[in-house]
């Protein structure tokens, strides 16, 4: 009998130079010389697929390392980053071409650079980008949360990214501990989605299969940002799971509060994997009432449940060419909504904003310690400027309370 392998994310740091302001996790980094060793990687089970994030993954100067790790265990590899770290980023292709890598793009040029706070960030990327897919690199693209601010952008970005033949990842803003935030939600649903459903016609269009059951996940977006269920169930902490860069194994990064399996710097992955305290996570699993719909969740479940998604996928696909279109309206939370069924007031309230919640960030006791009377920003800044790179100038006024 073949081994199961499953799906799993490495956080390999909480450190970043950016400043999202749908994200506070700069102001929550982890300490160096916590984060997640090569030793503890070594432990991991066999996966058919790993995502690498953080924080900032090329944060960390042993990420090569890491990454030769990695392809000891898992099928495919993937790195969200931010693409400030070009020339890192350049190396590690150079060394792993059959990697893939998404870089964070909110927008055109000044959406993007005002949501993520980096200096020049929209055109970093986007050199990255090209730089990439001049080296012959082809498991790359972009990556973009949508939210109020950059949901016109969308499609002149998707355009961008299918004129040079890249991927495009789409979100939509979430809270949890790991994005250290609670108050996270789509204040305009209806013009945010039109712009999906502009984006799922789009894709439908495509000759790409895989592009068609994007649209499938980006209409799942779309029932995501009106509150309601989830189109497919979530199966984190069965097939799937996180680990974060103290070592906790976690069903996933959509939680209010860290919820741990065990930890595997302590453990083997056996005896994490059938613990007690695991089971006991599987059942809150089961009972999860935060409705997300992250790639993370959702391209699992897709896959799993694919007897599901494939109706959906091929009646669309044949619409599309006879000349129909997808419309959002199929959604009835969306009719009703514009019907007056339903306010927009009962809808935040289904939302997985948590309104005035208090942030529990995931941190080390340590890690916390080490921010005592400083600010997670100045401790990163010190961080990249000691490796000799430019710091973030751009700054936020936003204030939260972490605890």
């Amino acid at each position: 009998m073949a081994e199961k392998k499953l799906n799993g994310t490495v956080i390999v740091t909480y450190r970043c130079n950016a400043r999202c302001s749908m994200c506070n996790r700069y102001k929550a980094p982890s300490r160096q010389e916590e984060e997640i060793s090569l030793e503890t990687i070594k432990k991991l089970p066999k996966m058919y697929f790993t995502n690498i994030t953080g924080g900032e993954p090329f944060i960390r100067t042993d990420l090569k390392e890491v990454v030769r790790e990695l392809y000891k265990k898992s099928d495919r590899i993937v790195i969200s980053t931010n693409g400030f770290f070009t020339d890192r980023i350049i190396d590690l292709c150079k060394e792993f071409p059959q990697i893939g890598i998404r870089i964070s793009i909110e927008g055109l040029e000044k959406t993007n650079n005002e949501i993520r706070g980096l200096n020049d960030g929209y055109q970093r990327g986007y050199t990255t980008l090209k730089k990439l897919r001049d080296m012959g690199m082809k498991d790359v693209g972009f990556g973009m949360t949508v939210q109020d601010k950059n949901a016109p952008d969308l499609v002149p970005l998707y355009e961008i990214s299918n004129k040079m033949g890249m991927e495009f990842a789409t979100a939509s803003l979430h809270n949890s501990f790991y994005f250290v935030e609670a108050k996270n939600i789509i204040h305009d649903r209806p013009m945010v989605a039109k712009n999906f459903e502009n984006l799922v016609n789009e894709l439908l269009k495509s000759n790409s299969p895989k592009k068609w059951f994007r649209a499938y996940f980006n209409h799942g977006l779309i029932n995501y940002i009106y509150g309601q269920k989830r189109l497919l169930p979530c199966d984190m902490s069965f097939d799937t799971f996180f680990i974060d860069p103290y070592g906790d194994v976690m069903p996933c990064n959509g939680t209010k509060d860290k919820e741990v399996m065990g930890n595997l710097n302590r453990q083997s992955w056996d005896e994490l994997w059938n613990s007690p305290e695991a089971e006991k996570v599987r059942r809150k699993v089961r009972c999860c009432d935060r409705d997300c719909w992250m790639i993370g969740s959702v391209s699992p479940a897709m896959h799993k449940y694919i007897y599901r998604v494939i109706p959906w996928v091929m009646w669309h696909k044949l619409k599309s060419m006879l000349g129909m279109k997808y419309s959002m309206f199929e959604n009835k939370i969306c009719r009703d909504l514009r019907d007056g069924k339903v306010t927009k007031e009962e809808l935040d309230k289904c939302s997985t904003c948590d309104m005035c919640a208090t942030i529990n960030n995931g941190l080390s006791d340590d890690s916390k310690e080490a921010l005592k009377g400083k600010r997670g920003e100045d401790i990163v800044n010190a961080d990249v400027a000691s490796q000799g790179y430019e710091t973030t100038k751009m700054e936020t006024n936003r204030e939260i309370e972490i605890k």
